[in-house]
């Protein structure tokens, strides 16, 4: 988060009044000025529904794998459109990691599995299923 608020600071940093109009920035300006508020592209702001934890080890690193894939695709949407290096390069390096992170969570998740009684782990977790 912090990489990609210094680069949004730094390419809004010195834009003039009439830059922020023509690129559409004006109603964000309004509320933020040059601030940084996280949100989505499509304007609605970051809360903590973004987060998910269902206290299943299964179900939370298959989670986190897919949080990693979105963030990789967002980067790679960057990379499409950015022309800077100096934005692209860090964007890069951000991608790299989100791979790395899909990677790691990957083996935590077949750690977990083969831990697991492999004909029962897609129906339920015998950590938390106690019936008998």
């Amino acid at each position: 988060m912090e990489i990609i608020c210094a680069i949004i600071y730094q390419l809004t940093k010195d834009l003039s009044t009439e830059e922020i109009k023509a690129s559409g920035f004006d109603k964000y300006y309004i509320d933020h000025t040059l601030a940084l508020w996280p949100q989505a592209a499509g304007g609605i702001p970051f809360n903590a529904c973004e987060f998910q934890s269902k206290g299943d080890p299964i179900t939370d690193l298959s989670e986190n794998m897919a949080a990693e894939q979105k963030a990789r695709s967002t980067y790679d949407n960057i990379l499409r459109l950015v022309k800077d290096q100096e934005v692209a390069d860090p964007i890069r390096f951000l991608r790299e990691r989100e791979i790395v992170h899909f990677q790691r969570f990957g083996e935590g998740l077949r750690i977990v599995q083969d831990h697991l009684d492999s004909k029962n782990f897609y129906a339920a977790n015998p950590a938390f299923d106690c019936r008998k």
